[in-house]
């Protein structure tokens, strides 16, 4: 069965994507979040009989979505494993990636999933629904200190210490089971004027814990700097400073700490050149058309 992609996902970025790519028509290709396969498909019009698509989703319901030809290939796992995964379709070299990694409009309208603060629903929020933890395991298990620090690295709430102690104090009597229960008992915290955001920025907290996300998009690029030939792209879309940060650095530097390595002469030892020196970022009629891409960052390099 094939969804539409204007149902399911609209690609974001999908000319620049592709253009940044650079195409060659026999090349081996890589798209580690499939979707609805908007992106992919269109990779798939750029290659000739010889050029080799593959495809990486975890989410079960992206793979009902798969596309019927030969020269494409849909892997249902996590992008953190795609050296293993590629090797054990032979393929050792490959010659451009294409990571989009926000989540699908079908996740966010799916109220079961529990992405979206518009839904009284369970807080599940996995990717993969073959794994057993999820943010309402988060609320109700784990200790003040590492709620804590969940909200306030990955949500960059500033009183995360107070959420953290209500949320504890309150679990004491009932076990925190849904979205409207989670948001009652933090409302007194929530600020004025900024409800929406604010949540938003809890949600996706709660949801890069759940799937380890930071974790599996820096296994992901240290992998990538092995797998690309010489000349291949890396294009990444990322959605919030987090990921930006780390994609930013990590094709500056080849690396997690962000230090670029010198020779004896003092000349940098990188791994890629920039194709981007500054993010590409949707135009104002895609915003319009999408507003689900207002928050998007395409950054693109090419492996030396």
């Amino acid at each position: 069965m094939e969804t539409s992609t204007t149902t399911y996902h609209k690609p974001v970025l999908l000319h620049q994507s592709v253009a940044g790519l650079n195409i060659n028509p026999c090349g081996t290709y890589v798209d580690v979040t499939f979707g609805a396969g908007g992106h992919s498909k269109a990779i798939l019009q750029q290659l000739d009989e010889k050029g080799r698509l593959f495809a990486f989703d975890q989410d079960e319901d992206a793979i009902k979505n798969s596309i019927d030809n030969h020269r494409f290939t849909l892997i249902h796992a996590n992008f953190r494993h795609i050296k293993r995964f590629l090797k054990l379709h032979e393929v050792e070299k490959v010659d451009g990636i294409l990571a989009d990694l926000g989540v699908s409009s079908h996740q966010i309208d799916n109220q079961e999933r529990g992405f979206s603060t518009r839904f009284d629903c369970q807080l599940d929020m996995r990717m993969d629904k073959r794994k057993s933890f999820t943010a309402t395991d988060i609320l109700n298990t784990y200790e003040e200190k590492d709620l804590s620090r969940v909200f306030y690295q990955y949500g960059e709430v500033k009183n995360a210490r107070k959420l953290a102690f209500e949320i504890v104090k309150e679990r004491k009597n009932q076990e925190i089971a849904s979205s409207k229960q989670f948001i009652e008992i933090i409302q007194k915290h929530i600020p004025k004027q900024r409800e929406n955001k604010y949540l938003a920025q809890l949600y996706q907290a709660l949801r890069i814990e759940v799937n380890r996300e930071l974790e599996a998009l820096q296994e992901f690029l240290l992998q990538s700097i092995d797998l690309l030939n010489t000349g291949g792209r890396l294009l990444i879309i990322s959605y919030h400073s987090l990921e930006d940060r780390m994609v930013k650095q990590f094709m500056r530097s080849g690396n997690m700490e962000d230090k670029i390595k010198k020779d004896f002469y003092g000349n940098p030892l990188t791994p890629f050149h920039l194709i981007t020196r500054k993010a590409i970022v949707p135009d104002e009629n895609e915003m319009i058309e999408n507003p689900r891409s207002r928050s998007a960052k395409l950054r693109i390099a090419e492996k030396k």
